[in-house]
């Protein structure tokens, strides 16, 4: 059957369709392979590593050390006998404090006692010949003025008065020794202190010529802690002070001392350095240092092992870092330091000592640079100059803390 032939514009219309359907394949194709090329060379950007850093923030520190220490009594007074016999009592407690003058022990005074009524009774012997002896060269004076006796007589008149005062003054003196030995009798604290256990009890014979020990008081407030240093540590300590690196930690130059108990707790109140001593243990290299702490209360006994926080010097414009902030290697001390575009440079810096648990940097930082604290197993696994994001760093424990402390 024939068909009739198309018109012009059905065939145009026909013609345009095609080509739309064409251009449309075109963009679709197109878009595809711009989609496939972006996934295969423009991944979408990943987040940066945090890394936590804590800030540069140069600070006066005082330089601590800690040195091992054991403690002394200020005042230690041995009691001993000073006249002989038989300890009749004890007149304190063992373990108290006891004052300077208080009566300790009583030994039997009776042979003491007549002793000093003897003394007595020869004094007043010689006061009486002294009387006696005074009214005869007054009676003589008148006498000799007249030549009614001679002068001899006269001389010998007056030389019995002047030995008649010699024997006043050596029965003063027989007297006083008499009544000292007697006050012996009742033995005193030379010292305020606390008294230990006694060394005597009653019935002993103690003996003046034996000295015999009857108690121990020591002065415990305040009281001393001895320990030592090594001769290197304070040469070197000396020439950074007197070069300007150090200044020292007070005016008056008495350094404070802190002590740290056994149960790793300090004592409340702080002592004061004394004095070094001149010479150097030549068999340990150390040099005995001694500070004087306060103890009302009494709690620090002689003898009992301490540690002492000495703080001798001041380092200026130093910065702690947290010890895990430093890597110390054979080439020197090194820091991992955050710059402004996040970007990981490499520091040397020169560390004074570890304090705290911290190190003391004295060379190779600014102030308000970051430096970095925790992340560095992360940083390993990043290509070099890959940026990270700095978050501030604070110590395990402060941030667990502060969360149970809101939720209270």
């Amino acid at each position: 059957m024939h068909k009739p032939p198309e018109s012009i514009q059905l065939r145009r219309l026909r013609l345009m369709t095609t080509a739309l359907c064409i251009a449309a394949i075109g963009l679709v194709f197109a878009g595809c392979k711009e989609s496939s090329q972006s996934d295969l060379d423009g991944k979408p950007p990943q987040p940066r590593t945090e890394v936590g850093v804590v800030v540069a923030s140069p600070i006066n520190i005082g330089l601590l050390n800690e040195l091992p220490g054991r403690l002394e009594a200020s005042r230690i007074a041995q009691v001993r006998a000073q006249a002989t016999g038989i300890v009749l009592k004890r007149i304190f407690s063992e373990g108290a404090d006891v004052k300077a003058g208080q009566a300790l022990f009583q030994i039997e005074p009776g042979a003491y006692l007549a002793a000093l009524d003897t003394a007595k009774a020869v004094l007043a012997r010689a006061h009486a010949n002294l009387e006696q002896t005074n009214t005869q060269v007054e009676r003589f004076k008148p006498l000799l003025a007249v030549n009614a006796i001679s002068k001899q007589e006269f001389a010998n008149a007056e030389a019995a008065y002047k030995q008649a005062q010699a024997d006043v003054a050596a029965g003063k003196a027989a007297v006083q020794a008499a009544e000292i030995n007697f006050g012996y009798t009742q033995v005193k604290s030379p010292i305020s202190g606390r008294i230990g256990k006694a060394l005597v009890t009653e019935g002993a014979l103690v003996s003046q010529a034996e000295a015999s020990q009857m108690a121990l008081v020591q002065q415990i407030d305040p009281i001393y802690v001895n320990f030592t240093q090594s001769a290197n540590e304070v040469f070197a300590l000396r020439k950074a002070l007197s070069e300007g690196k150090f200044k020292r930690a007070s005016k008056n130059e008495e350094a404070q001392v802190q002590l740290i108990l056994d149960n790793e707790t300090e004592y409340p109140l702080k002592g004061k350095l004394l004095f070094a001593d001149l010479a150097v243990d030549a068999t340990t290299g150390q040099i005995t240092l001694r500070a004087e702490i306060p103890n009302p209360r009494g709690e620090l006994l002689p003898g009992l092992y301490v540690r002492v926080r000495l703080e001798q010097a001041q380092a200026n414009n130093a910065i702690a870092l947290p010890q895990q902030a430093v890597q110390r290697t054979q080439q020197g001390d090194v820091v991992q330091v955050v710059d402004e575009n996040g970007i990981l440079n490499t520091r040397k810096v020169k560390i004074e000592r570890a304090q705290n648990q911290r190190w003391i940097v004295l060379e190779g930082l600014e102030a308000g640079e970051q430096v970095m604290v925790d992340g560095f197993q992360k940083v390993q696994m990043l290509p070099p100059g890959t940026p990270v994001k700095a978050v501030p760093w604070s110590p395990p424990g402060i941030g667990a803390s502060m969360t149970s402390a809101s939720k209270r």
